[in-house]
């Protein structure tokens, strides 16, 4: 799932990433703000819509405590989507790399001068999703991007991000957003209660916005169809091959993400004489428990490997064989709770 898909054109600081903010602001107040912010983070915590705030408020002719004014020109623009002096990189499609094409086109915008004649935004979501070439292409300007000149690259995997990308930016780690503010944030947005958002926020592994999306984009539907599809296998209601065809086009990254909590679940409840209470995942409770009951430590493990390798090739891009990958992982799933 891209991060803060539903919230990226919303130019918002959320209750947990206050702190940033006001950091950057004091060091823009000081003229110390550097040209280049490598805005690094879990997913679905704001980074997107914290960039476009930031965005936003370099550009705004009359700032006002401590945010865009939202009155002026430049943010008439803003709002409009059209600021001349704002230029969003991603992907041309969602998963796909930033090509050296993409960063090169963006060379003009970066030495022209600034049309309203103050900051040059530049915002790279995701720039680990640059290749390699994209990449390099890319050094010159965080070198010399000449003045009044932001560039904010963002990222949920600082590994897949160049060293000397990393060398030439300032980094801002975001926190992970308190628990009884994403709670009651979370509460609010989608008028549940705080259990449901709690619940929520636990699936979401605290990660605010993707918790919205599980309720706003039937993500709970899919993970509902990962839980009965595992539980048909272990009941030989269907068959593994059966499971992998109905599930291997879908978000392996977000399917896989799930099987591996569920795992943790199992080997905290199998490890603490299947004490229930340890359980996160209320909603699959009951397999859960089944399997801790009868798998053996070693079994388990190797399984959570097997798990995290093949998420990790699905998150890297290492074009791994979607559907020979779900079949071997749900064959060890078979075998778990088997002598």
């Amino acid at each position: 799932m891209a991060d803060d898909d539903i919230w990226q054109d919303k130019p918002l600081v959320l209750p947990w990433l206050k702190g940033r903010w006001e950091h950057l602001l004091e060091l823009n107040e000081q003229n110390r703000l550097p040209h280049a912010l490598l805005i690094n983070g879990p997913e679905g915590i704001g980074k997107a819509c914290f960039a476009l705030a930031l965005a936003n408020y370099m550009l705004c002719r009359s700032p006002q405590a401590g945010s865009a004014c939202g009155h002026c020109r430049s943010c008439e623009l803003s709002s409009s989507g059209g600021h001349p002096d704002m230029y969003r990189l991603q992907p041309d499609e969602p998963g796909k790399p930033i090509k050296i094409d993409q960063v090169r086109q963006l060379t003009e915008f970066i030495y022209s001068t600034a049309q309203q004649g103050g900051y040059r935004i530049v915002i790279i979501d995701p720039a680990d999703s640059m290749n390699i070439n994209a990449a390099n292409a890319l050094l010159k300007m965080l070198e010399e991007p000449g003045s009044d000149t932001l560039l904010m690259l963002l990222t949920h995997r600082l590994g897949q991000m160049l060293p000397t990308i990393k060398s030439r930016c300032q980094r801002v780690d975001m926190p992970l957003a308190d628990t009884q503010l994403a709670t009651q944030w979370v509460a609010t947005q989608l008028e549940v209660d705080a259990a449901e958002a709690e619940q929520l926020l636990v699936i979401a592994h605290n990660s605010p916005l993707q918790a919205l999306a599980y309720k706003q984009d039937d993500l709970l539907g899919l993970r509902a169809r990962v839980l009965k599809g595992l539980a048909d296998i272990l009941k030989n209601r269907r068959s593994v091959i059966e499971v992998s065809q109905s599930l291997y086009k879908e978000d392996l990254e977000l399917v896989l993400g799930w099987i591996y909590s569920w795992l943790v679940d199992i080997a905290r409840t199998s490890e603490n004489n299947t004490d229930e209470d340890l359980l996160r995942h209320s909603d699959a409770r009951n397999m859960l428990v089944a399997v801790a009951r009868k798998v053996g430590s070693k079994k388990l493990y190797q399984f959570a490997d097997s798990v995290h390798e093949a998420r990790r090739d699905v998150m890297f891009r290492r074009n791994p064989n979607k559907q020979l990958l779900m079949e071997k992982l749900l064959h060890q799933w078979y075998m778990l709770p088997r002598p």
